[in-house]
């Protein structure tokens, strides 16, 4: 009987651009092959693993329940492979290469950017790639080398320091205010106009459980996107909730009721331990955690 050798991982590369572009044209064009290559890819993991990965329609490739449940593990090694890049990108005495990080969206928009720049001022060798997105990335899987989270890590294999707590007030744009008043306590927001959240999340059940009084029939504006959120206080829509060191930096935004709403927010950065050892790794983890601090203490 003769044994099928292992895929390799360049199949697996071609599978997950054909599944993420829709088409074996797109999907070569991603990789920068041509579509008789990506093609003959596709048919030899196919063959290898005894299986249809595609169905092939008028609208394009078609994934199929067996291509679905191969995703998260070739997802895994397109994550190993790109932190293997990112290990042998640098040398061990020079600050040069690539360091990935995650980050939520507010803090990955609003905050990050001055800080890495200056990073970058100081090693222009250093390539940053930045992950905004509001899930949690998994470190230990290296989807990111280092990350800036609001909760407390649970994995072990982590280096984890707190950086401290920030302020979440009640913040709305001038404009606004002049035009349906100030309100003077809680009670007088009933009368305004907030935006608050769709769906309820994690971080809304904890400001829950702080005392605050929050039902999604409250809001006459509702998004989970916290962009979008702190986009429509600056508009001037209504009256939500943001970092008060974002709302601070903003003159036509106005903090309101202070002394009777603020909740605090963590900040950790954290990176995976193997990596403490890698010089660029170190250097991008400990300018993090000095600029997060200051931004803390500015609080």
């Amino acid at each position: 009987m003769t044994q099928i050798a292992e895929p390799g991982w360049e199949l697996y590369r071609s599978f997950l651009a054909a599944l993420r572009a829709g088409s074996l044209s797109g999907a070569a064009r991603a990789l920068r092959l041509t579509q008789p290559t990506l093609g003959r890819h596709i048919d030899a993991l196919e063959r290898a693993l005894g299986t249809t990965l595609f169905t092939r329609s008028q609208h394009g490739l078609q994934a199929t329940d067996a291509a679905n449940e191969l995703v998260a593990y070739a997802e895994a090694m397109a994550s190993s492979a790109a932190a293997l890049v990112r290990a042998a990108s640098g040398s061990s005495r020079e600050v040069r290469g690539s360091v990935r990080l995650s980050a939520s969206e507010v803090v990955g928009v609003e905050v990050l950017p001055p800080m890495l720049a200056g990073i970058r001022e100081r090693h222009p060798r250093l390539a940053l790639e930045l992950v905004v997105s509001n899930q949690v990335r998994d470190i230990l899987r290296r989807d990111v080398d280092l990350a800036v989270r609001n909760v407390r890590p649970t994995q072990k294999g982590l280096v984890a320091r707190k950086i401290g707590e920030v302020g979440l007030g009640l913040h709305a744009h001038r404009r606004y205010l002049k035009r349906r008043g100030t309100p003077r306590s809680l009670d007088d927001l009933g009368a305004h106009a907030l935006i608050g959240y769709d769906q309820e999340t994690p971080v809304v059940r904890s400001l829950q459980t702080q005392g605050l009084a929050l039902s999604r029939a409250m809001f006459s504006l509702r998004t989970d996107n916290d962009l979008a959120h702190l986009a429509a206080i600056r508009a001037g829509y209504g009256i939500g909730i943001c970092q008060i060191p974002i709302g601070r930096r903003d003159a036509n935004l106005t903090r309101l009721l202070a002394r009777q709403f603020e909740f605090n927010l963590e900040i950790w950065v954290v990176m995976h331990e193997n990596l403490r050892a890698n010089v660029r790794m170190r250097v991008v983890f400990e300018h993090l955690c000095d600029a997060l601090t200051t931004y803390v203490r500015g609080h």
